[in-house]
């Protein structure tokens, strides 16, 4: 989970594999269901990090001879980004420790 200071959340690991999943398969409910949780759920962790982020993470289209679409805005896709990025930062530095750690008990 990313956190502000406050402890306070701002996206957790479920929303960042919903946010991954409505950008492949292009609505909500099928992310929802890929991740076997129910359209509420999906539907309600998206609007909290959009609360505590203060923006929209999503673009809904209802309806239509397909059924409703969901697309990620440019935000949305930025925080992705900066997830992964963050998280590649993090692996590398916890390996870089475990090599010290060893080298140290030699």
């Amino acid at each position: 989970m990313i956190e502000k200071v406050s402890g306070e959340g701002i996206i957790e690991e479920n929303q960042y594999l919903l946010l991954r999943s409505i950008e492949e398969k292009g609505s909500l409910k099928a992310a929802a269901e890929v991740l076997g949780t129910s359209y509420r759920k999906a539907w309600g962790d998206i609007k909290n990090a959009e609360e505590l982020l203060g923006y929209e993470l999503t673009e809904k289209q209802r309806g239509g001879i397909d059924g409703g679409k969901s697309t990620l805005t440019s935000k949305a896709k930025k925080l992705l980004e900066a997830y992964d990025a963050l998280h590649k930062k993090m692996d590398t530095a916890i390996e870089d420790a475990y090599e010290d750690f060893k080298e140290s008990i030699k």
